[in-house]
């Protein structure tokens, strides 16, 4: 616990058997409380490691996609009574020995939410992000920052925290099923007014990280520029999309 909150984090894992035990050993067991594995229809053998490493383990029978995943999560981080909740891939691509400064910014009330941004510093193209999605992130961060009249390093991190508060108020069931589901969220919490923070987080790209493909990546941009327009749209009471209905689907 920090400050009597406490702390759980939650991993949404696909295939992530070879990665899985690097990035346990790392997260800082003293201040968290409980690790959640949510595995969605693995075709390895995450499921079997993470139970051998006694992480509270819930399967999908079938593959409900990235957003999917995370909305089980969430589920089952506040059905465990959490906090504040820190959302970690098992890929071992984003460093677990942050997770203790990111819950610390949010246990301090100055943040509901706090990314681990790639882009803060040099990090990025060191760690091996191709260039043509470190391109496509400054543009579409640029794009977004510009229509939400915010500032953020970037929105397509997956490390993230949150503080109960978020995860109750936010409807995350109106949100998609794949990876649009992280910008929309992020969105979501810009629209609803809540404090963001930024700490900077190494990354590596390695041939075990999961990453998507180009196609999915065109996808992905294109669903995040309707996003930011569903946004504007909404603030000018002009037409709101769901994700941003204070009385939609909640994950509680």
């Amino acid at each position: 616990m920090i400050n009597e909150n406490k702390i759980i984090v939650v991993l949404p894992a696909y295939n992530a058997a070879i990665t899985l035990k690097d990035t346990y050993k790392e997260i800082p067991k003293d201040i968290v409380d409980d690790i959640i594995l949510v595995d969605d229809a693995s075709s390895d053998h995450t499921v079997e490691l993470a139970k051998k490493l006694n992480l509270k383990t819930i399967v999908h029978s079938d593959n409900k996609g990235y957003g999917g995943n995370q909305k089980t999560c969430y589920r089952e981080a506040l059905k465990a009574g959490a906090d504040i909740v820190i959302m970690l891939h098992p890929d071992y691509q984003y460093s677990p020995k942050l997770i203790a400064s990111m819950a610390h910014l949010v246990a301090s009330k100055h943040f509901d939410v706090v990314i681990g941004s790639r882009i803060l510093g040099t990090g990025a193209l060191k760690g091996g992000m191709p260039l043509y999605k470190y391109i496509s992130n400054r543009f579409l961060t640029l794009i977004q920052n510009l229509m939400f009249g915010y500032k953020l390093s970037e929105y397509h991190t997956g490390y993230r925290a949150f503080s109960r508060k978020v995860l109750e108020l936010l409807p995350l069931k109106e949100n998609a099923d794949d990876f649009l589901f992280d910008n929309q969220m992020l969105v979501q919490c810009i629209y609803n007014k809540f404090a963001i923070g930024e700490i900077s987080c190494p990354t590596k790209y390695f041939p075990e990280a999961s990453s998507i493909n180009f196609t999915r990546s065109v996808k992905y941009g294109f669903g995040v520029l309707i996003t930011s327009l569903q946004f504007f749209l909404c603030k000018r009471k002009i037409i709101c999309s769901k994700i941003f209905d204070p009385n939609g689907r909640k994950l509680s």
